[in-house]
């Protein structure tokens, strides 16, 4: 009977595995995992479903079966890479990733869950491949953009091509005077600098055709104006006005009157340095905060806040400086320090404040309303660079995995 029994079980034991291997077989071993019969045939469907969606038709059964078998591979070694990197990603991040999703579908979440019921798919099976994804652009962020560069050549020679100027670079509106008279251009230009209107100028002086509307040649891109006007304005703020400029027609005189453009963009900011001291072990509260008052008072008193900040300031980043953070803009600094720096005149020392890093005073040494057009510029630019250069390293890494990888098809006739 007990052999009977275990004979039964050996049976039910091999119909279940048999059962199994029916539904999903290994399709592919990869390193030192797989990728199964359902993966493939369900990124088939996936992939000829979204070519017909946009209207392409698909390649051959077989080229086609061969480019998603490839990119199941890749993806496969990227996850293993993951899992052995120790690389996760936690429920908050997945279900902060799905709401962006939903939000990008101008979905509710609860709603978006609700709309995988009624195309019959799975939503579980959809955050898994989310999850999926993260991995590998995390695993591809830290192999791929760790080992790229670039050279500040690099950046001014983008910055000087023609796609950076017709991208990047605002439109500028500028205005010329011709003359024929070096004195005369050194006369007026001195003139500009001093606050006159450069329209009754242009008009008065200027020998160009459009000097009856103020010498404005209108806006335009940067590479759409002669050099020696682009050459002069390119990176000037507005208001700017040119030492005269030698032409074949004569002496000109060039200031810029305006610019516009999705880069062109300005904000508030100012110079502040401050004396930080924080408590520790043996230094509770109440003592650092008198002690710091002691050296406020010295500040009052006349003593060089400079020198002070060197000797008392337990900021690693300003104490060398006499305490000089440089410019400051709002939302970039500690809430109770901000606010300090907003409440205070220029040139005044506010009174001890507590901080999450400890006690401070400051003083604020001017204010401006600075131009951020530039950084952006450079900071676009350097993006395009990168994102170019990331796409070619990430290739070519991605090829080099394959290459190097075992993998073996399984056949499934």
């Amino acid at each position: 009977m007990k052999t009977l029994n275990t004979l039964f079980l050996s049976l039910l034991l091999s119909m279940q595995i048999y059962a199994i291997d029916i539904i999903d077989r290994v399709a592919i071993i990869v390193g030192e995992g797989v990728v199964l019969e359902s993966q493939v045939n369900s990124m088939l469907k996936t992939v000829k479903s979204r070519l017909e969606q946009q209207g392409v038709q698909y390649p051959p059964d077989e080229i086609l079966l061969e480019q998603v078998n490839e990119r199941l591979i890749v993806e496969e070694l990227q996850l293993q890479m993951g899992n052995r990197a120790g690389v996760r990603i936690s429920d908050g991040e997945l279900n902060a990733a799905i709401e962006s999703i939903a939000q990008n579908n101008n979905l509710g979440l609860s709603d978006f869950v609700s709309s995988f019921e009624s195309r019959d798919q799975s939503y579980e099976e959809f955050r898994n491949q989310i999850r999926k994804e993260m991995i590998i652009q995390r695993v591809q962020r830290g192999k791929v953009a760790s080992s790229i560069e670039i050279t500040e050549q690099e950046l001014f020679a983008f910055l000087a091509s023609e796609e950076a100027q017709e991208q990047l670079y605002p439109e500028y509106e500028i205005g010329q005077i011709l003359v024929t008279s070096e004195s005369l251009a050194n006369t007026l230009v001195e003139e500009l600098r001093n606050g006159k209107d450069f329209a009754e100028l242009a008009k008065q002086y200027s020998k160009a055709a459009n000097a009856n509307n103020g010498g404005s040649l209108g806006f335009r891109k940067i590479n759409a104006m002669p050099s020696i006007f682009s050459d002069v304005v390119k990176n000037a703020s507005i208001g700017f006005v040119s030492d005269p400029l030698q032409t074949g027609a004569g002496f000109q005189i060039v200031k810029l009157l305006n610019k516009r453009g999705r880069l062109v963009q300005y904000e508030d900011q100012w110079n502040v340095r401050h004396i930080l001291m924080s408590t520790t072990k043996v230094r509770d509260e109440v003592f650092t905060k008198n002690e710091i008052e002691s050296v406020r008072e010295r500040v009052i008193a006349g003593e060089s806040f400079d020198l002070l900040a060197k000797e008392f300031s337990e900021d690693p980043g300003s104490a060398n400086r006499g305490g000089d953070l440089d410019w400051l803009s709002k939302g970039v600094t500690d809430p109770a320090f901000e606010k300090m720096f907003l409440e205070t005149e220029i040139g005044n020392i506010s009174p001890v404040f507590e901080s999450q890093f400890g006690f401070h005073f400051l003083e604020v040494l001017g204010k401006r309303n600075y131009e951020k057009t530039f950084d952006l510029i450079e900071d676009q630019a350097y993006n395009i660079i990168f994102s170019r250069k990331y796409d070619e390293e990430l290739e070519n890494s991605l090829r080099t995995m394959r290459a190097e990888a075992f993998v073996e098809f399984k056949d499934l006739d």
